[in-house]
């Protein structure tokens, strides 16, 4: 692989399971609970929460880079058992293989290159091919069809963030 898939870590949204609901409130952040199987994928374990699993819905922002004109936020679960998942070399989680994904690929600028919606059953092809790219330095995974932040694949060269 010339490619590893990077979660989320847990650290920065661990006090948001500590706050009351009005504190959630208070930053934009919601308390939740997973209703069905498949609907809540936690970007720190890049895993789905099982229906009942208690989870913090959050703003976050994935793209910081003030240069960028890209930069980007947007809302995430993180379940409150989440175990933080280590960087992932593949094959990509079912977390991702099983939903329809838009990829936006950057280059080391945090300049878009190219965006693309796939079968998510094709990432791991995806992410390979895209990688041949000289200029390619990461790739952002979104839920193609509400467009939220799923994790992010960068070159294995690359160092951790």
């Amino acid at each position: 692989m010339t490619y590893r898939i990077e979660a989320l870590p847990l650290a920065p949204f661990a006090p948001y399971f500590a706050m009351s609901d009005k504190d959630l409130a208070a930053v934009g952040a919601r308390r939740w609970v997973a209703d069905a199987p498949g609907r809540a994928p936690c970007r720190v374990s890049l895993r789905d929460a099982d229906a009942g699993e208690a989870l913090v819905l959050v703003n976050h922002a994935h793209l910081t880079d003030p240069t960028s004109p890209y930069r980007a936020s947007g809302p995430i679960f993180v379940r409150e058992s989440a175990v933080e998942q280590a960087p992932i070399t593949g094959p990509a989680p079912e977390m991702l293989t099983k939903r329809p994904l838009s990829l936006r690929l950057y280059d080391h600028r945090n300049m878009m290159i190219e965006g693309l919606v796939i079968d998510g059953a094709d990432l791991d092809a995806r992410l390979a091919e895209a990688f041949d790219h000289p200029a390619l330095d990461q790739i952002h995974i979104h839920f193609a069809p509400r467009g939220c932040y799923l994790a992010r694949a960068c070159r294995i060269e690359a160092p951790l963030p």
